[in-house]
């Protein structure tokens, strides 16, 4: 050692570094960080290289670090940056758990729950994903049992299902719940069957169902995703685009009903005016808030706040002007 060099006493050792005195002495006796040198009367005295390796333990026992973890790092034997990753994996997990507490916690405040349905809450907070994706197909299996929906609409019903994410936040942890208590009740499995079941099979259901106008929606998606790209990009109705939208939207829409012996409804101006007059009634509709007594809507508000992705509104305004500007004659 050099004897030039300042040493210091434990005292202001603990000044500089922040620590208490005792727990500068823990770190001598425990072999983590120990003093340069030692007075006659045996006072420990420290170089500013260990108040630097103080600092740095202390700093690591703040980010949780051991102390066998820190003196592999001071020992050469790991490095910063691998302790960094394991302690953040650490965190992830840590946190993961915080949020799922939470989210049963704020559960329990807002039901007012029992013990045995917080010991669920806690069980479904905690689900995998197969576990998850188990319980929603068993839902729609029941759903669709008893009757004989068509096995495309069963497949689109599916296809709504919560997806969380690696790390969840707690309101999606909430939701999750929620929908997982919903989809487990049984009444509520009834009610959906009930509803779907008399959707589909009455008034103009089994038309609606059927595998000609099934086959039909499919056909008329990429014109509607056109034009919710349009609208997204704030394409004029009236530009070439927009018309383009309008004639293919009104030639999938004529030939919904055409069979080799009726060619369908023609496709005049007047008819592109009164469609477009639907198309804002459907906006209206859209806008309309989910009836919160229908767990069906409920199911579809929860999947939507799990996945943390609201779908795409339907852009009934852009394409009834599109149809409007359309029935002009062309300039």
């Amino acid at each position: 050692m050099d004897t030039n060099e300042q040493l210091y006493a434990i005292g202001d050792v603990a000044r500089r570094t922040g620590l208490s005195v005792s727990a500068v002495r823990y770190y001598a006796d425990a072999g983590v960080v120990t003093p340069a040198a030692s007075t006659p009367v045996g006072h420990r005295r420290y170089d500013v290289s260990a108040i630097a390796r103080l600092e740095l333990v202390r700093t690591l026992r703040e980010l949780g670090a051991g102390l066998d973890e820190i003196r592999r790092v001071l020992a050469g034997e790991a490095t910063l940056r691998e302790l960094a990753a394991t302690h953040l994996a650490l965190l992830a997990r840590q946190e993961a758990r915080l949020r799922g507490r939470r989210a049963v916690l704020s559960a329990i405040l807002r039901q007012d729950s029992t013990a045995e349905q917080v010991l669920l809450m806690h069980k479904l907070a905690g689900m995998s994903d197969d576990e998850r994706d188990r319980l929603v197909d068993e839902f729609w299996a029941e759903v669709s049992t008893g009757w004989e929906p068509p096995e495309r609409m069963i497949q689109w019903w599916r296809a709504a299902r919560p997806e969380l994410p690696e790390h969840p936040t707690t309101a999606q942890l909430e939701a999750w719940i929620e929908l997982a208590e919903l989809v487990r009740d049984t009444e509520v499995r009834q009610a959906v069957r009930r509803h779907l079941c008399e959707v589909c099979t009455t008034g103009v259901g089994p038309l609606m169902t059927s595998a000609p106008m099934l086959d039909a929606l499919e056909a008329g998606t990429p014109i509607s995703q056109a034009a919710m790209d349009a609208a997204r990009e704030r394409v004029a109705p009236d530009s070439p685009r927009g018309r383009e939208i309008a004639d293919r939207w009104m030639g999938w829409l004529t030939g919904i009903f055409a069979t080799p012996d009726n060619p369908g409804i023609p496709d005049t101006p007047e008819f592109r005016i009164e469609t477009a007059d639907h198309m804002l009634a459907g906006a209206e509709w859209e806008r309309t808030p989910p009836d919160p007594e229908g767990p069906l809507d409920r199911y579809m508000e929860l999947v939507t706040a799990v996945n943390n992705v609201p779908p795409e509104p339907f852009p009934y305004e852009w394409l009834a002007a599109a149809l409007r500007a359309s029935a002009l004659p062309a300039h």
